[in-house]
């Protein structure tokens, strides 16, 4: 019986073993892709409009938050600076100290 439950022990844990490592791994990856985001959506509405935004600035926070407020507003001025009255929810949209949070 000893033996039994032994022998039944092993094999659960092994079994156990193979389906946490696949998770584990999954999730690794997923942990990793979320580091660093990818801003630069080849095709993606938002990606293309703010990389034409951003591409004055020196900095990759207007990228950040270009993408925040362009996946609010569906919308994104166009020109580098500016053109915001083309956007009413993208310019109006503010951070918590009040100042506005898109660039």
């Amino acid at each position: 019986m000893k033996l039994f439950i032994a022998t039944l022990s092993v094999i659960f844990i092994l079994l156990f073993s193979s389906f946490v490592y696949p998770s584990m791994a999954v999730d690794h990856v997923g942990a990793a892709s979320k580091t660093k985001p990818n801003y630069e959506g080849a095709g993606d509405f938002c990606g293309s409009k703010c990389a034409v935004r951003c591409s004055k600035a020196g900095h990759d926070n207007c990228l950040k938050y270009c993408h925040i407020c362009c996946r609010k507003c569906n919308c994104v001025p166009s020109g580098t600076f500016g053109n915001k009255h083309e956007c009413p929810c993208y310019r109006d949209m503010r951070n918590s100290k009040g100042n506005p949070k898109c660039p």
